[in-house]
């Protein structure tokens, strides 16, 4: 079974998605799956990867808002290299031009919508949420609900790795919607990496000695990860506390993360980590992990954070509450400023260190991706198989 992802969201330099589509590489089964991700790129090229699938890119314009990227632009090139590649299925992982361009393409294959993103909560929700309802948002944003019904009725199945996305979805009119939590690089990460040595130096990056709290942080630096929220609440919960944050991370919202920081020694700004077993130790070594994100599809790292016995402080929507596991750390109201401060407090309050015994004792029940692979593959097989029978 040939499967051929169409990824808009893929490149070199990327964060979970790179993840991702590596992980897909290696989880299909030779002589069973091929896998082959197609990804808009600098040029056209072919990059060899794991048990014969491969990434093609296709010469593509540059993302405006972050240069690391491509957005496909030239229906006609992707139409013919879909022709010649022959996909039994066609995944694409964008809701925006791809799907259409996808939908559009003659040739007979499953086809299957990824919703990698969810545009209305990255924008839609946090532009206009303070003073809107979330309904009233979406009855002005009809037109972009009448595109995803659209996409709806032309694909054979939705995917969402968040619950809650999926129960948004369906209650905006989509009918094909499939549930399918994602998960972390099997082998990767454990609390049994957990270094003190490490957590010490990072700790004292943050200026502070060893019986102080570590915190960490990761992602992009993108208006709707709300790192100068994060920062402030540790900043305030630093009054109470002896509290450290290190920020791992690099994007277009950079000048913004420095300004929150500004001076304060106790917030350490590092590069990203592109070595996973350096991640994995890093995560394994300090003591929580905070996020401030509500508009993430799945929420990679705070599952890599579960995976490596960290509890969790993160907001109550999009797939970063899905992740949360009571007295394993903390919830709080997405998006609302105040409400982490307090949750931050009550965790700093609640013997932290138990609660990580806790969340290491549970680190290998954490999903991992060949899991939601083995599922989705499945699924895809289970759907020919009914194509052929009707043929």
């Amino acid at each position: 079974m040939r499967i051929v992802d169409v990824c808009a969201f893929y490149t070199p330099a990327g964060g979970g998605v790179k993840t991702y589509v590596e992980r897909k590489l290696a989880a299909a089964r030779p002589g069973v799956e091929e896998v082959i991700i197609v990804a808009p790129g600098r040029d056209n090229a072919v990059i060899q990867r794991a048990n014969g699938g491969q990434i093609e890119t296709i010469a593509a314009p540059h993302f405006p808002l972050d240069r690391r990227y491509h957005y496909f632009s030239d229906a006609c090139a992707l139409h013919a290299l879909l022709d010649r590649l022959e996909p039994d299925v066609i995944e694409v992982s964008s809701p925006w031009a791809s799907p259409v361009m996808v939908a559009r393409w003659p040739g007979k294959a499953v086809r299957s919508l990824i919703m990698h993103a969810d545009p209305l909560s990255a924008y839609a929700y946090r532009w206009f949420g303070n003073f809107l309802s979330h309904d009233t948002i979406d009855r002005r944003f009809d037109r972009f609900w009448r595109h995803l019904r659209r996409l709806d009725d032309q694909f054979d199945q939705v995917v969402c790795a968040s619950q809650k996305l999926a129960n948004r979805l369906e209650a905006g009119g989509l009918r094909k919607i499939i549930t399918n939590p994602m998960g972390v690089e099997p082998g990767i990460f454990s609390p049994d990496l957990r270094d003190p040595i490490l957590r010490a130096r990072l700790l004292e990056r943050c200026g502070l000695g060893e019986s102080a709290t570590l915190l960490i942080a990761l992602g992009r630096h993108a208006s709707e990860k709300r790192w100068p929220m994060v920062i402030e609440a540790v900043k305030a919960a630093g009054y109470d506390h002896p509290v450290g944050l290190v920020l791992f991370g690099d994007g277009r919202d950079k000048k913004r993360v420095l300004r929150a920081a500004g001076n304060n020694p106790h917030i350490h700004l590092a590069a990203p980590i592109s070595d996973r077993r350096t991640l994995a130790t890093i995560m394994a070594s300090a003591d929580a992990l905070i996020h401030g994100c509500e508009a993430e599809t799945f929420c990679m790292v705070a599952a890599e954070a579960r995976a490596s016995g960290l509890p969790l402080i993160i907001p109550d929507d999009g797939g970063a509450g899905d992740q949360y596991v009571p007295g394993q750390g903390a919830i709080y109201d997405a998006g609302n400023a105040a409400a982490l401060v307090e949750a931050l407090k009550q965790f700093l309050q609640s013997d932290p260190p138990a609660q990580r015994a806790r969340a290491s004792l549970a680190a290998g029940f954490t999903r991992t991706m060949d899991a939601h692979f083995t599922e989705l593959f499945d699924r895809y097989r289970t759907i020919s198989e009914k194509w052929a029978d009707a043929a």
